[in-house]
């Protein structure tokens, strides 16, 4: 049921900046976890950070001091400045939303398409 679309990836030259963005939809945005992930070419997925819903942040050591995660919950949107980027942070880029819902009761998982980030000179 939730939809999640990410914008923003392109190629910069190492060191350059980059903004992601995320639309969700969903009336309970502001419940969801929100988090972003990345896809190297041979490498699993990993976490790059996360954000809870009462702005709790959380980021992987390789992006710590460089990337910054926030979210906006009255545009349902969520997003990933990147500053100092190097090589390596070349990937596919994932937006990711988790909630728990009592009904069921289970925790739900969604994810994006993917935004292609590449840095390179």
């Amino acid at each position: 049921q939730v939809q999640l679309v990410e914008s923003g990836g392109g190629l910069v030259q190492p060191g350059g900046s980059l903004r992601l963005s995320c639309a969700a939809s969903g009336s309970i945005f502001s419940t969801y976890i929100m988090g972003w992930y990345r896809q190297a070419p041979g490498k699993e997925r990993e976490l790059v950070a996360t954000v809870t819903s009462t702005g709790y942040t959380n980021y992987a050591d390789s992006v710590k001091g460089r990337f910054t995660i926030s979210r906006d919950n009255a545009k349902n949107t969520m997003y990933l400045q990147m500053n100092s980027l190097k090589p390596e942070d070349t990937a596919v880029y994932y937006c990711n939303a988790r909630y728990f819902h009592g009904d069921s009761p289970r925790w739900y998982n969604y994810w994006g398409q993917g935004t292609q980030v590449t840095v390179s000179s």
